[in-house]
């Protein structure tokens, strides 16, 4: 009798101990998922800023294609009738940032998918970036350096997308907030960085955001093994074997774009609307005689901005929302009333237009987090992992049409002459 108690008494003791290991795992993955979305992102923030400042300092000068960043002071190069507007809309230095992400993201979801050998190239692209805007001697290097950057950072996102079909849905949540905490911790740690150190030693100090990623990935991120999936029994998370999914062919890839377009649609839409506010119309809004320059309220709007994305990215386990064309009607609505604050100056004061830019962040942010969280709930678990990664076309494709047609609305806007303000 005494002998049976002790072999029930160790199954259970064994039964606690495994729920206890995956309630370890659980957290480990949910922080990990949430360092790797901060350090993917991390570089793209702080790196259109930093290439600016080291073409400027090393140069000289600063060529047009290289003098708009979203989080750094835009001085105004010429001014076109009576407003202070640049040569050209800070669409142009989108472009050179998002385009090499957008390639790497159309081609990669049709791709082998070798989730180690992909990580060590975002670690090595992502250090090599820092590296090449630092120590640049020549503009075509500094301009390869965020090439090189915007490349890690679009394939760390198809990648770890993707392989979050392995995890519990809730990785979806903390991965989003981490990329919309990398907005504001990107922008704040340089800014804060180079009041003490030089802009090349910030840039090398930088080089500890790859190795936190790598380490992330390889030490704090629990693996499955490839032949099982997590399922959640009583609110803890453990493994269970299937039978491996065949992996798909090209064809078979392609054939799921079509049954996509209902999440990629209204995603890219927002942040078309998004990117048109932020880079053709934050620089030609200014408000006289306030306590911030025309440059600082610039500056602050894209930290207004990011404070939103951040916001709602860490929202989804508090608020879902699964129509996501209600976003992107609402973000429509945002383009309408800050393109006609640019050519009538209405707006009153410079707090109601950092609301409308703190909504826009929310909306933003929203519409991602709540797309991707949907399809790991909605599409079969067979399909999954190729669909995140195609997914992730819809906003860039979004931004990069945004690029382009910010730059001839902006140049139309300039040759206008400035209103008065309302009450001025």
């Amino acid at each position: 009798m005494a002998k049976g108690k002790s072999i029930q008494e160790r199954r259970s003791n064994d039964v606690f101990d495994e729920e206890s290991v995956a309630v370890r795992s659980r957290w480990r993955n949910l922080a990990a998922f949430w360092v790797l979305g901060l350090c993917n992102n991390y570089g793209y923030v702080v790196m259109l800023s930093a290439a600016h400042d080291i073409l400027e300092s090393k140069f000289g000068t600063t060529e047009p294609v290289m003098e708009f960043t979203s989080n750094t002071t835009v001085e105004p190069l010429n001014t076109t009738g009576m407003r202070s507007c640049n040569t050209l809309s800070t669409g142009a230095i989108l472009l050179a940032d998002i385009l090499p992400s957008l390639a790497v993201k159309m081609v990669t979801p049709f791709l082998p998918f070798y989730v180690h050998a992909r990580l060590a190239t975002c670690v090595l692209f992502s250090a090599a970036g820092f590296l090449m805007v630092s120590l640049s001697t020549t503009e075509w290097l500094a301009i390869m350096g965020v090439v090189v950057t915007s490349i890690s950072s679009g394939l760390g996102e198809v990648t770890l997308l993707s392989y979050s079909h392995q995890y519990p849905k809730q990785v979806i949540a903390t991965w989003s907030s981490g990329t919309g905490g990398a907005g504001i911790i990107g922008a704040l740690s340089y800014a804060a960085l180079t009041t003490w150190l030089s802009n090349e030693d910030t840039l090398l100090l930088m080089l500890i955001i790859p190795v936190i990623q790598g380490f992330t990935f390889w030490l704090v991120l629990v693996h499955p093994p490839s032949s099982s999936i997590p399922i959640t029994k009583n609110g803890i998370d453990s493994q269970e074997h299937i039978i491996e999914v065949p992996r798909k062919s090209f064809k078979e890839k392609i054939n799921l774009v079509p049954g996509l377009l209902k999440y990629m649609i209204p995603l890219g839409l927002v942040y078309f609307f998004e990117y048109f506010i932020n880079q053709g119309l934050y620089e030609l809004i200014e408000f006289d005689g306030i306590w911030l320059t025309h440059a600082a309220q610039y500056r602050w709007l894209q930290v207004d901005y990011q404070i939103g994305v951040f916001i709602s990215r860490s929202s989804v386990n508090l608020v879902t929302i699964n129509k996501i064309w209600i976003m992107a009607v609402l973000q429509f609505i945002n383009v309408i009333i800050l393109l006609f604050e640019t050519l009538y100056y209405y707006i009153p004061s410079v707090w109601i237009v950092f609301a409308f830019v703190l909504w826009e962040g929310l909306l933003g942010g929203g519409a991602y987090v709540n797309t991707f969280y949907r399809m790991s709930t909605e599409i079969p678990r067979a399909d999954r992992k190729i669909s995140l990664g195609i997914a992730t076309m819809a906003d860039s494709i979004g931004i990069a049409l945004a690029g382009w047609l910010s730059m001839p609305v902006h140049n139309s806007i300039c040759r206008l002459p400035q209103p008065t303000r309302l009450g001025s």
